[in-house]
């Protein structure tokens, strides 16, 4: 009994926990998209009154009401994901820093390192190494953001000569990668290198150390203002 009411009492605090997360997500999706709320109500309505309307037509309304009720919560579920996904890069985008947000939620078999390359102007490059190789994602000025990225492909092309390395250079304009397709992008990349492979890559790029090793970064978007000790470009 004991282990019974302990087990009920952890499921009940962990669906308390997704409510209060899912509370979260609305009220920060509808900062940036006020209609959110009308809209994932609107889409499951319209799924279960269709349903419903089909399951008279076909004399089954009881069996088309359920199905139609279970339809509109998936339905429901994926409009709300997407459109909270939408908010929360719109949130994101322009801060110094959110390629490395989103590189660190790309998924498994990825590793991300942040900041590998900096100038005092706060301009960045981020890596992430896996089956696809290196990628190198660069956020800034893209006049200055491209000689960075030149350098740190050139430097990886020594170290790692087997290993393919993609640039990206986020921004909305011409040539350049969208923060919200950014983790499509990378996952759509062909996967050449196996397990190992990717094991030997990550050992030898920390081996050879990197910006994060002598100045601490936090995660995800960076603090506005920082400023960068003076010497030039960080490597």
């Amino acid at each position: 009994m004991a282990r019974k009411a302990k087990t009920e009492g952890a499921d009940s605090a962990e669906n308390a926990g997704r409510l209060k997360q899912i509370a979260l997500t609305y009220k920060m999706a509808k900062r940036s998209d006020p209609k959110v709320g009308l809209v994932v109500a609107g889409v499951g309505i319209v799924t279960f009154g269709v349903l419903l309307g089909v399951g008279f037509l076909i004399d089954h309304p009881v069996y088309l009401g359920i199905l139609g009720f279970v339809l509109a919560l998936l339905a429901m579920a994926i409009v709300f994901g997407r459109r909270a996904e939408r908010a929360a890069f719109g949130q994101m985008e322009g801060q110094p820093g959110a390629a490395a947000a989103v590189l660190d939620r790309v998924g498994r078999g990825w590793t991300t390192t942040p900041a590998v390359a900096m100038n005092r102007s706060q301009d960045v490059v981020h890596r992430a190494v896996g089956k696809a190789g290196i990628v190198l994602v660069g956020e800034g000025n893209a006049n200055r953001v491209k000689l960075l990225l030149a350098a740190e492909k050139k430097k990886m092309a020594r170290i790692l000569v087997d290993v393919p390395v993609h640039d990206f250079l986020v921004g909305n304009d011409e040539g350049q990668v969208p923060l919200r397709k950014l983790r499509t992008k990378m996952l759509k990349l062909p996967r050449i290198l196996t397990g190992p492979q990717v094991t030997v890559a990550n050992d030898r790029l920390r081996a050879m150390g990197d910006l994060m090793s002598n100045m601490p970064l936090p995660k995800g978007p960076m603090p506005k203002g920082m400023r960068m000790p003076r010497g030039g470009k960080m490597r």
